[in-house]
C-alpha cells in the first residue's frame, strides 16, 4: 500500500516529540512557532493546503568542552521515505572542516534503511564524529592567528517587484546567481521577491545585470551588510538559490495574474529568521491565517 503524506507527517511529529524529550531545555531545540501546529492543522482537515516544511535545528553538545555544533533539519513532506535535508554547522568549524564534516553526516544517512526514521541517528553521529574535525580547526586557527586577518563581508538584499512571470526572465535571474555563487530565492507570480546574499561585490553585480537594460516596476527594498573574519558562508540564511512555488490565488488565464499566498511566504521568511522582511516588503505586519 502506498505511503501517504498524512503518514509520514505523522511519523515527523512523533519523531520531533522524541527529540524534544532527549533536549528537553531551552535553546537545545529551536523551531519556527507555528510550525508543529501547521503540521496539525492539515492533519485535522487533509483536504487543505499542505503545510511547509517541518524544519528545526538541534543544538550538539561535541566532547568535554561542550562545544556546540548545530544540525539543521528540513523535512519533505513525504519523509522519512524521501531522504531529509540535513546541514552541521558550528562558528568553530573553519569552511573546509565544516565541508568534510557534512560529508560524512550524508555518507552516513544514505547507508541508513530507507523509509526509517533518521534524524536522533544524525544527531547521536554529530554527536560522536564532529569531535576531530573541531580539533583540527582549532590547530588551523593557531597557526593561522599569526597572520594578516582578512575580513569579508556578506551583502543581502531583498529584492520586490510587481511580478515575475516570464520564463526567459527566471532562467536569467538563476543563472546570474549561480555564476556569481548566491543563495537566496526567487518568489515567482505577483508580487515577485528576490533574495540574494553573499560577496557584496557579486550581489551588486546580480543587481545590475537584472536590471539591464531597463526591468520597470523593480526596486531593492532593503539591504543588510555583516562584516565578518571569517567566511561570509558561515552568515548565510539559504543554502542555496532556491525557486519559491507557494499556493497561488486568481486567475490562470492568458496574463497569468495571480497573486501568491503571502501567509506561505511569511511561514518560509520566518523559517528563515528574516520574519521581520514581510513588513519591509510590503508596509504591514505579516498575520498567518488559521489553516
Amino acid at each position: 500500500m502506498a505511503v501517504t503524506v498524512r503518514e509520514c507527517l505523522e511519523l515527523q511529529l512523533l519523531e520531533l516529540e522524541m527529540l524534544l524529550s532527549m533536549f528537553p531545555k531551552k535553546g537545545e531545540i529551536n523551531l519556527d512557532e507555528d510550525a508543529v501546529p501547521g503540521v496539525q492543522r492539515y492533519l485535522r482537515n487533509a483536504d487543505g493546503a499542505l503545510p511547509s516544511q517541518l524544519g528545526y535545528s538541534v543544538a550538539v553538545d561535541v566532547g568535554e568542552a561542550k562545544e556546540k555544533v548545530e544540525l539543521q533539519v528540513l523535512l519533505p513532506h513525504m519523509y522519512p521515505h524521501v531522504a531529509p535535508q540535513l546541514f552541521a554547522r558550528s562558528n568553530a568549524l573553519h569552511r573546509q572542516q565544516q565541508l568534510q564534516l557534512n560529508t560524512g553526516l550524508a555518507s552516513h544517512i544514505a547507508s541508513l534503511d530507507s523509509g526509517e526514521l533518521c534524524i536522533c541517528e544524525a544527531v547521536q553521529w554529530v554527536k560522536d564524529n564532529s569531535l576531530p574535525y573541531l580539533e583540527n580547526s582549532k590547530i588551523s586557527s593557531e597557526s593561522a592567528s599569526k597572520e594578516v586577518v582578512v575580513k569579508e563581508t556578506l551583502h543581502r538584499m531583498w529584492i520586490y517587484s510587481h511580478h515575475i512571470y516570464r520564463q526567459e526572465l527566471r532562467k536569467k535571474i538563476f543563472d546570474c546567481a549561480k555564476k556569481l555563487n548566491l543563495t537566496g530565492f526567487c518568489l515567482t507570480g505577483k508580487p515577485g521577491v528576490m533574495c540574494v546574499e553573499g560577496l557584496r561585490e557579486n550581489c551588486e553585480e546580480f543587481w545590475r545585470a537584472i536590471r539591464y537594460p531597463n526591468w520597470k516596476h523593480i526596486s531593492c527594498k532593503h539591504v543588510e551588510s555583516i562584516e565578518t573574519e571569517g567566511s561570509v558562508d558561515n552568515l548565510r540564511l539559504f543554502r542555496a538559490f532556491e525557486d519559491l512555488q507557494f499556493q497561488a490565488h486568481g486567475d490562470y488565464g492568458l496574463r497569468n495574474d495571480y497573486h501568491m499566498d503571502l501567509g506561505q511566504f511569511l511561514e518560509f521568511l520566518k523559517q528563515h529568521q528574516s520574519g521581520h522582511i514581510f513588513q519591509i516588503l510590503f508596509g504591514a505586519e505579516g498575520k498567518l491565517s488559521d489553516k
